[in-house]
């Protein structure tokens, strides 16, 4: 049987993915469900319970796959990025919506009616997707049901292509693992929203980006071009975003939040740990690049 990564691969001993038959081993095997994602944002844990890690997050309108369903924890894998994990079975639901819009805001509030002064239900964030059937006041309301302000969504065709411009909204939020939302994020959360802002789906971490992601180009030495605006740099564990000029921005738990800062900076503590330093440059492909 393989050796296959668990965070993108749904098997455990008791149960495993229909698609794993033959590659690993299980009691049974399932071809799961759809589901979708029905709260603003939700923890992707490791285990099933609350104090978990979290490794990842879930956004409105995802859908996943569900495997397992015990003691109000639902066993799924993120159909868009392939995670696994375990999240609130109440924040799931069997009716599929076809996304109309998505949140371009950095978060935006669901109200009960189009008030602004109702009490919020609950809040989306950059990149939730939603399905709009009517509009009043200057606010969209949700299939199942709530309304959010018209103005923090864009139509499901429309994207923003500068993927730099995006993440740089994210500067001052909060440093937080697994996170991929304005409340707080890691470093591998901010490249994926700000790519999926952009229309391209990429993976949740680090290790799984820099093996995929886009092109691969050289690092730079010797005669290699300096690292370009949008460029993505990786080192063990870790992703930086080029914004051009010797500048890089990141989520970092060196300063517990989304900075921007010289890229000399970063090698500079990269080679006073001693580790192997940046280890790879990759150019997202796929949609248009950020302005140079």
């Amino acid at each position: 049987m393989e050796d296959l990564d668990p965070r993108l691969n749904a098997y455990r001993p008791d149960l495993a993915a229909e698609t794993l038959r033959g590659r690993v081993t299980a009691e049974r095997f399932s071809a799961g469900r759809p589901l979708q994602v029905r709260r603003g944002a939700v923890a992707l844990r490791r285990f099933p319970s609350a104090k978990a890690p979290q490794d990842s997050q879930l956004l409105a309108g995802e859908q996943v796959i569900l495997y397992d369903s015990e003691d109000g924890w639902a066993w799924v894998q993120n159909a868009a990025d392939g995670y696994v994990g375990y999240v609130e079975a109440a924040a799931l639901d069997s009716k599929l919506q076809p996304a109309s819009h998505w949140v371009s805001a950095l978060r935006s509030f669901v109200y009960p009616e189009p008030d602004m002064k109702s009490v919020p239900l609950d809040h989306l964030p950059m990149t939730a997707q939603v399905t709009l059937v009517a509009e009043e006041a200057g606010f969209g309301r949700l299939a199942e049901g709530g309304w959010v302000y018209g103005g923090h969504l864009s139509p499901h065709a429309v994207r923003v292509a500068d993927y730099v411009a995006t993440a740089e909204r994210f500067l001052g939020t909060p440093y937080l693992w697994g996170g991929k939302e304005s409340l707080g994020l890691d470093c591998s959360g901010l490249v994926q929203v700000a790519l999926a802002a952009a229309g391209l789906q990429v993976p949740r971490d680090c290790d799984h980006q820099e093996a995929t992601l886009g092109n691969a180009l050289p690092w730079r030495n010797g005669a290699d071009t300096p690292p370009a605006r949008g460029d993505l740099l990786y080192s063990p564990g870790h992703v930086v975003i080029a914004v051009g000029q010797g500048r890089i921005l990141h989520a970092t738990a060196q300063a517990m939040a989304v900075i921007i800062e010289d890229l000399a900076a970063l090698e500079a503590r990269l080679g006073a740990a001693g580790g192997p330093g940046i280890t790879a440059r990759r150019r997202p492909l796929g949609i248009a690049g950020p302005k140079e």
